[in-house]
């Protein structure tokens, strides 16, 4: 029996792993749940998969689950340390740790989980974006395992040797193509970018997922971080690395080889797919999701990504270009640049104009341990919250 902890088990990729795992119930067993503050799925999650241990980031949170557990007569145990995720990524009864915190909040207990050489089931790419080198590093001191469960990275691991591990540079890979739908925003121009609202960035085309992922799917910053992710994962330089856009989310990624073949994973776009591919891996098992019709589907289309009107894409690729800390730079900028969107304190075209003004003004510094990593973070967030009360459209 496997034991899980997942961390983010309130947000879409949680809620779809929770349904993969409950048609495996001989297979896997839950053994944590964490969230950030949606309590009441989070009660509903725990009475119905009975985990040894539950937490709630957010401290009001927490509290309510506590007396929300304890008078369903739940056996789950309510931890209250703010060490708790750490504790748990890394826990000695823990197999499998399946990392969809949203965000920077999820680099510390992913890193716990790799330095602990568990097996990661990774949905968390800022964990790749913000400290790469070093969560690699950590990964193959501790013989941990890592899947990706981003849609493309894992179509990208589906068409790849098989018997080969992480490292594909030299086993006949040309280049890599990520697809992406373009967003919400694929067919606007840049003029009618300016008056965007958030809930027209949230109406995603294709995909039901968080608001932070769906707003860096409407910018491109998505894209942008996913291909950082992907240098990591597959030890490929950004040029490389192409990006597609396709707009009906049918195929998930492509791998073209130097005799001329080029390798793509079809699929409904639907999470847990992905999920119980890096659950199983690299065996198959029942996730629930309906086969691809192709008569139905009819056609695919795909284009070049334009990154004129989708700026963040091309700083994406800028920091990379710049290496040491500039992905986290970018990373930092970026959630604070989506988060003052969303409360409409900066238009969707300022995003980028943010991300870039921090990536010129933090100065470049290597990134040798983890609490630099924080340091950078932190400083690029106070940066970018002075700019926005500069910028800011509500003050």
């Amino acid at each position: 029996m496997e034991t899980i902890v997942i961390l983010g088990s309130t947000g879409s990729i949680g809620c779809n792993a929770l349904q993969v795992i409950n048609l495996h119930q001989d297979k896997y067993k839950v053994f944590a749940l964490t969230a950030n503050g949606n309590v009441d799925l989070l009660t509903e999650q725990c009475s119905e998969f009975e985990p040894q241990f539950a937490f709630a980031l957010n401290r009001e949170a927490n509290q309510q689950l506590k007396k929300n557990l304890l008078a369903l007569n739940s056996k789950t145990i309510v931890l209250d340390d703010e060490n708790s995720l750490d504790w748990l990524a890394s826990h000695k009864e823990t197999n499998t740790v399946i990392s969809a915190i949203v965000g920077a909040a999820g680099l510390k207990p992913t890193m716990a989980a790799a330095n602990s050489g568990k097996k990661i089931l990774l949905a968390n790419k800022e964990t790749l974006v913000m400290a790469g080198e070093l969560f690699v590093k950590a990964v193959k001191q501790s013989n941990a395992t890592l899947i990706p469960i981003d849609s493309e990275h894992n179509a990208i691991l589906q068409v790849l040797p098989q018997s080969k591990k992480l490292n594909y540079k030299s086993n006949g890979i040309r280049k890599i193509l990520l697809t992406a739908s373009g967003g919400p925003f694929r067919t606007s121009t840049k003029e009618e970018l300016k008056h965007v609202t958030p809930k027209e960035a949230l109406r995603h085309p294709n995909w039901i997922m968080g608001k932070k992922i769906t707003i860096d799917s409407a910018t491109m910053m998505n894209k942008g971080l996913e291909v950082i992710e992907a240098c990591w994962l597959f030890d490929i330089p950004a040029s490389d690395i192409e990006v597609v856009i396709h707009p009906q989310s049918i195929i998930h990624s492509l791998v073209e080889y130097v005799d001329g073949s080029t390798l793509a994973q079809l699929g409904n776009p639907d999470m847990r797919t992905p999920i119980a591919y890096a659950l199983s891996h690299p065996e198959r098992i029942e996730s629930g999701v309906l086969g691809l019709d192709l008569i139905k589907t009819k056609r695919l289309d795909f284009e070049a990504p334009d990154l004129d009107k989708f700026p963040c894409l091309g700083l994406a690729y800028k920091a990379l270009h710049i290496g040491k800390n500039a992905p986290t730079i970018l990373n930092a900028a970026n959630e604070v640049a989506v988060e003052a969107f969303l409360k409409e304190s900066i238009t969707f075209n300022q995003i980028a104009e943010l991300i870039e003004f921090c990536m010129d003004a933090v100065e470049p510094q290597s990134l040798d341990s983890i609490e630099t990593v924080l340091e950078v973070d932190s400083k690029t967030r106070h940066l970018a919250l002075s700019w926005i009360d500069c910028h800011n459209l509500t003050s």
